[in-house]
């Protein structure tokens, strides 16, 4: 929520779904990812709800995940803000990482039982398709952001294993009752330092430099033992 209020009548549908999602979100809070909370969300926000309801014309299960992705749209949008890629080259790639899902962790920080019912919705079987898009579309950000130019199936590789980190984190966090959710970023050190030490073994035995044995010669050896 912001101290002046926006024009709303400038903007694309797009740009007022973006505009709208962190209020939505907040009133998901109390009244869950529905129209009551988007009407709530445009009167907070000083929008015409009609309106808003033109930039959100989905019902029941669609609108909830309408109303979700633009929130991911406005938290990804602000994370490309906040960290933009010539900010993350100080870092390693660690660091990159973890900075980008921590940041996103601190911008839902307040908002906790809104991203429990995201992914209540996100979880439902007509929705899971779409919640996997989403998830693979903000773990490519975060990658692109870090740097990552891979074009083989690295690219893919990563964005899978990020998006999983990403999703197992939320459910951590939704639940973690420590102070500043300590036991969440606990949890996320730890997945990443997983991932990276893979990583790190994978580069190892993928190295063509590195001299591996002939499989024919081998295969020979087990054929006609040594004597």
């Amino acid at each position: 929520m912001t101290d002046t209020v926006p024009d709303f009548a400038d903007m694309t549908l797009d740009e007022l779904k973006v505009a709208l999602a962190p209020d939505i979100a907040a009133s998901a809070i109390f009244d869950g990812w529905n129209e009551t909370a988007l009407t709530a969300a445009a009167e907070m926000a000083g929008c015409d709800p009609d309106v808003a309801r033109l930039a959100f014309p989905g019902k029941g299960s669609q609108l909830a995940m309408e109303m979700i992705e633009a929130w991911i749209d406005s938290i990804d949008q602000a994370m490309e803000a906040e960290w933009p890629a010539e900010r993350l080259t100080e870092l390693k790639i660690r660091e990159r990482i973890r900075t980008l899902v921590a940041f996103r962790l601190d911008a839902v920080a307040d908002i906790d039982e809104a991203v429990r019912r995201a992914l209540a919705v996100m979880a439902q079987p007509q929705n899971a398709a779409r919640a996997l898009k989403l998830g693979w579309r903000s773990a490519d950000i975060m990658w692109r952001l870090a740097g990552d130019t891979a074009t083989d199936y690295n690219h893919y590789t990563k964005r899978a294993i990020l998006a999983g980190i990403y999703s197992a984190t939320l459910a951590v966090f939704v639940n973690d009752d420590s102070e500043g959710k300590a036991d969440t970023h606990a949890f996320l050190d730890r997945r990443i330092d997983g991932v990276m030490k893979f990583e790190k073994a994978k580069a190892q035995f993928l190295n063509k430099d590195r001299e591996l044995p002939s499989l024919t010669r081998f295969l020979g050896r087990l054929r006609y033992p040594a004597r």
